[in-house]
């Protein structure tokens, strides 16, 4: 398992939150998922063999936000 963070902009309120999140936990390989509006932060545990981090950020940005690796 690998563990990836995040920076994630665009997030507003906890609606934001809760839509990055389902987001990333419905993504195959992903095992946990933690979001942190304060410090426009996703930490997540995943399989690499099944998703990248370069795919975890896309994933948010298709969901209407900005997300980088890092």
């Amino acid at each position: 398992m690998a563990t990836t963070t995040l920076n994630i902009q665009g997030m507003t309120c906890g609606g934001c939150v809760k839509s990055v999140t389902n987001a990333l936990q419905r993504e195959a390989g992903v095992e946990k998922v933690e979001v942190v509006l304060e410090q426009a932060k996703a930490t997540i545990i995943h399989d690499p063999d099944q998703v990248s981090a370069e795919q975890l950020a896309e994933l948010v940005d298709d969901i209407g936000f900005e997300a980088t690796v890092g």
